[in-house]
């Protein structure tokens, strides 16, 4: 199934704009717990109340092999369980394009996820080997939620900040290519408003609500489109870690619906 067709499907079918992060620290586990074994548990909770779920490959990859399996185990568990749930990989690939090639065959062959995110920092049409792959999602970082963002994606480009400059071509791009989306961090409200303005109907990957202190309201405000949609906002911590991970993510879900 095509990610957007997927991604609205279980936006309608869950009336819900809420992705969860899988991004489990095997420091946190209880002893012997994987970090399968630990996401199977968030899923089964959680899929009811979710548009998506959203790995970080970083947390498996750091715990070598076993690690990578319990992440293509968890990405199996969904696709077979839960159907109409897309899986975003958060793994910021990017490189040149015989390079992305060997990428796109990683993330949506040999992982089978639904979407990816990618740096546009060696170009965007570096990138089309991943936007090739027309069922897929591909999450390019435009203005992400980190403090520090601002010290390159603030750089004036011919006298406008970089990252106006990454999100007007990727609009530009995005008439090809319509499974291109942006990755916009909830903790640069004002941001997300000029982006909604250039990128009317793009999808953004929202990150930053709750451990990063991202402005919600604001966000719903400024980043919603026309029909309500368009926006993925993503939450990892506040709810994996949550004494009761399906009320933490019940209690969000109202929240971002609330606001809509």
């Amino acid at each position: 199934m095509i990610f957007q067709d997927k991604l609205e499907k279980a936006i309608n079918k869950n009336n819900s704009l809420l992705c969860v992060g899988l991004d489990p620290d095997p420091q946190k586990l209880e002893q012997g717990q994987s970090q399968f074994d630990f996401n199977k548990a968030i899923v089964d909770q959680t899929a009811g109340l979710v548009c998506c779920f959203k790995p970080q490959i970083a947390f498996y990859s750091a715990a070598g092999l076993k690690g990578l399996e319990d992440l293509k185990k968890t990405i199996n568990y969904i696709h077979k369980n839960y159907q109409d749930i897309p899986v975003l990989l958060d793994a910021k690939r990017g490189d040149i394009e015989s390079t992305n090639e060997k990428y796109a065959q990683e993330v949506f062959d040999f992982l089978a996820v639904d979407a990816v995110t990618v740096s546009p920092y060696l170009g965007l049409n570096a990138l089309e080997p991943l936007l090739e792959r027309k069922n897929k999602g591909v999450f390019v970082l435009c203005r992400t939620s980190n403090p520090g963002a601002s010290q390159f994606q603030d750089h004036k480009v011919n006298g406008e900040p970089l990252y106006l400059k990454v999100a007007k071509e990727a609009v530009k791009l995005y008439k090809k290519y319509d499974n291109l989306c942006l990755v916009v961090g909830s903790t640069w409200p004002q941001e997300i408003r000029k982006l909604r303005e250039i990128a009317r109907e793009m999808i953004f990957l929202v990150p930053g609500i709750g451990a990063q202190g991202g402005d919600l309201p604001k966000t719903l405000e400024y980043g919603l489109t026309k029909t309500k949609k368009g926006l993925i906002i993503s939450a990892s911590r506040g709810i994996i870690y949550a004494q009761d991970p399906q009320k933490a993510a019940q209690r969000l879900k109202d929240e971002i619906n609330k606001y809509r």
